[in-house]
């Protein structure tokens, strides 16, 4: 009898721990530590024209210490980070078998975005928490794992470089699957077909970290779902590296846009006039606020200088919002004729859905 009770409590320890690491990738905080080994070389020469996959091993420890080897494919995205003019590493995207042993933490995971380092990983950092911040917002959003990363160069062309932080992103079916809904690919959709609440919490929060570089119409730097009738369309943002909250050397805002830099913030919603429309979505930010501000000041990866200039921009966002003058200022915008709220950003479409 005892031995039945130990085997029973052993089989149930290994089924519990077993689940927690199918569900456990996008949902624990701490960092994982990975190495990337194979022609990294190869691969980080692969900017132009279509990417194709090379053949990689990733290798990380599990939460008992032990390594885990696991054979993947890998290949350069993007578009403009791809470019070798603009990043010292392309963004890769990570394919796993559907073969990967369930215990591990990549079981039930199939092609994963990695977002590299561009210039220095404290800017991979600051878009990291870009993610983090609009996570507090809605559960209709991708959840993101920081990483650290070792790369291991097999050609002999490249040193071993490394470790340096980088994050994984949610796959979008995965965000799909949780929220009830499904992947929506379409083009020159008009921005009032989306879900209101949900239209304006996303672009007040691009509009919190200063990002004005997207589009619903041409899904620039956002994914669309919907339920299986094409109808409660959802948008949900991504890449948010031309952010000012990011502040990345090489971000710009679009000329037609008018900005002086990407810290100068530009409502870039449709319009509407009655501000009892945005009261909702203020609420959630107010509501949000002590949560928002933790995550920077709490953070032990953000430099000092950083954290306080960023809270001096969170404030400067609180104080817009809870100022009926200056909510009405920002936010009916898109609705001066003589603005640039009509300007559409289109982005590099070179590869579709690369980025």
């Amino acid at each position: 009898m005892i031995l039945k009770l130990i085997f029973l409590v052993c089989c149930m320890s290994f089924f519990c721990r077993s689940q927690a690491q199918q569900i456990s990738l996008f949902d624990e905080e701490t960092v994982l530590d990975i190495t990337l080994s194979g022609d990294l070389d190869k691969l980080f020469k692969d900017r132009v024209g279509e990417a194709t996959y090379l053949n990689l091993h990733l290798r990380y420890r599990d939460e008992r210490g032990e390594l885990v080897e696991i054979p993947i494919k890998s290949k350069t995205r993007g578009n403009f980070r791809r470019r070798k003019n603009v990043c010292t590493y392309p963004p890769l995207l990570l394919n796993f078998s559907k073969s990967t042993s369930s215990n591990s933490i990549f079981h039930q995971q199939d092609k994963v975005k990695l977002v590299m380092p561009c210039k220095m990983d404290k800017y991979v950092i600051r878009e990291y928490y870009a993610y983090k911040l609009f996570n507090l917002i809605s559960e209709k959003s991708f959840k993101v794992r920081l990483v650290r990363i070792t790369l291991e160069d097999s050609s002999g062309k490249m040193k071993q470089e490394g470790p340096f932080y980088a994050f994984l992103i949610e796959e979008e079916e995965q965000l799909a699957k949780r929220n009830g809904i499904e992947v929506l690919k379409k083009d020159f959709l008009r921005p009032e077909l989306v879900i209101k609440e949900d239209f304006l919490a996303m672009a007040v929060f691009q509009y919190l970290i200063g990002n004005t570089d997207w589009s619903v119409q041409y899904r620039q730097n956002i994914k669309l779902f919907s339920d299986q009738y094409q109808e409660n369309i959802v948008a949900v943002p991504y890449d948010f590296d031309h952010a000012g909250i990011v502040s990345a050397p090489y971000a710009k805002p679009a000329e037609a846009l008018k900005l002086s830099s990407v810290l100068e913030r530009r409502y870039r919603g449709y319009c509407i006039q009655d501000m009892e429309k945005f009261e909702h979505v203020f609420t959630i930010f107010n509501e949000r606020k002590d949560d928002i501000y933790e995550l920077y000041t709490g953070s032990p990866y953000l430099e000092k200088s950083y954290i306080n200039s960023t809270l001096k921009y969170l404030n400067a966002f609180y104080r817009t919002i809870n100022s009926p003058r200056l909510a009405k200022v920002e936010f009916t915008y898109p609705c001066d004729p003589e603005g640039t709220g009509h300007v559409v950003i289109k982005g590099l479409r070179e590869i579709e859905d690369q980025d």
